[in-house]
């Protein structure tokens, strides 16, 4: 079967037709929810827009498209996962020191930010960096919780630190 470029608009709306079907059904049985199941269904689509990949086969097709929902469903788990602590961290506080709806919206959308960096990172520097800044941990209390030196929590965080910087330079209208 001959391999072919996915740049011209007819052959995304090919794709989309011979396979939205199925990953829309494939969704809707992985997450339970029919709205999720669309939206990130919609997502794989767009994403393919952006950076058309090459196919070999309609099956080749499919895989790309289950692993790329699979990744979208692992994001919307970890983002409901941030939202749901916010939201028992908000619940434990009094009524009258919680803060407006406006002001929740940007503490949740910063916590999201700063999980997907963190999702970005080795899982032994993302965990020593939320620990000694986040926690306020010592080197020494960090290195103990983790299984490692202090110099290796130093250099954790430094690397951890570094990639902040760099997504930070990235973010052009900052």
């Amino acid at each position: 079967m001959a391999t072919t470029e996915l740049a011209p608009q007819q052959d995304i709306a090919l794709l989309y037709a011979d396979h939205h079907g199925w990953l829309d059904g494939w969704l809707r049985r992985r997450l339970g929810n029919a709205a999720d199941a669309a939206d990130l269904a919609h997502d794989a689509f767009v994403r393919l827009l952006k950076t058309p990949p090459r196919f070999d086969s309609p099956p080749q097709a499919r895989v790309y498209l289950r692993t790329m929902a699979n990744g979208l469903c692992v994001d919307l788990w970890r983002r409901r996962q941030v939202e749901q602590a916010w939201l028992d961290a908000l619940a434990a506080r009094p009524q009258a020191f919680s803060p407006s709806a406006e002001q929740q919206l940007v503490v949740l959308q910063a916590l999201q930010e700063i999980d997907a960096m963190l999702a970005r990172l080795a899982p032994r520097a993302a965990r020593a960096f939320v620990l000694a800044l986040g926690c306020e941990m010592s080197d020494k209390e960090v290195a103990a919780e983790i299984g490692v030196s202090t110099r290796m929590v130093r250099k954790y965080v430094a690397q951890a630190m570094l990639h902040c910087l760099r997504l930070d330079a990235a973010c052009p209208g900052d």
